[in-house]
């Protein structure tokens, strides 16, 4: 269940930075309010599965599907160029996050 939860929070960290982005530096209303409202779920999400995770694989998880996913966003939604290296780099952090994982003792 814990890591169910990081997901989900890493999920709403993606939308927190593209809220972010869309908020122009605060001055847009709604896009605010939605970095708000993810980013409290976000944070809060991750907060109770630290309860019972260790913190170095979930902290990994969490940042890399909110990079991961923020970047994918960033390409096929707002138009932020596409190119192989930023695929293979997006490839590599989750490569990395899933190997963190598997060396851990939170199994």
């Amino acid at each position: 269940m814990a890591w169910l939860l990081v997901i989900i929070a890493g999920l709403l960290e993606t939308g927190f930075a593209v809220c972010l982005k869309l908020s122009h530096g605060f001055t847009n209303i709604w896009p605010t309010v939605g970095f708000a409202a993810f980013a409290l779920g976000s944070f809060g999400l991750l907060t109770l599965s630290l309860k019972t995770l260790e913190v170095g694989p979930a902290y990994a998880v969490w940042t890399g599907i909110g990079a991961g996913g923020t970047a994918i966003v960033g390409m096929i939604w707002l138009g932020e160029a596409v190119s192989v290296l930023k695929l293979v780099s997006i490839a590599l952090v989750l490569t990395g996050v899933v190997g963190l994982q598997l060396s851990g003792s939170a199994h």
